[in-house]
């Protein structure tokens, strides 16, 4: 019974990390896609707050990079973003994998 909860709430955050990363690619601010989801996605702010904490928490290297980017309104475009995101992707889903290696 508390796997499907789990796997349901796994899914849930899956997706809000996933929307998050579009607001990424459309150079939105955390408060800007905050807005967003919760507008049309019916997500609450605290929850994407939330997982955009926990993300920049484990790919801090890409948000210094953005916030740079943004602080000097030298946005990134879309490609470089899409490759800073599927690194992150790969990175993440490597280290993964080897945290779930070491466990058993």
């Amino acid at each position: 019974m508390g796997d499907s909860s789990s796997s349901s709430s796994a899914s849930y955050i899956h997706m809000v990390q996933h929307l998050i990363e579009k607001c990424l690619i459309f150079h939105m601010t955390k408060e800007e896609c905050m807005e967003a989801l919760s507008k049309h996605a019916n997500i609450k702010p605290v929850i994407t707050s939330t997982v955009w904490n926990e993300l920049e928490k484990e790919n801090k290297e890409f948000f210094e990079a953005y916030s740079e980017s943004k602080r000097k309104n030298d946005r990134m475009s879309e490609e470089e973003t899409n490759q800073i995101i599927q690194k992150m992707i790969s990175d993440s889903s490597s280290s993964s994998s080897s945290k779930k290696g070491s466990n058993s």
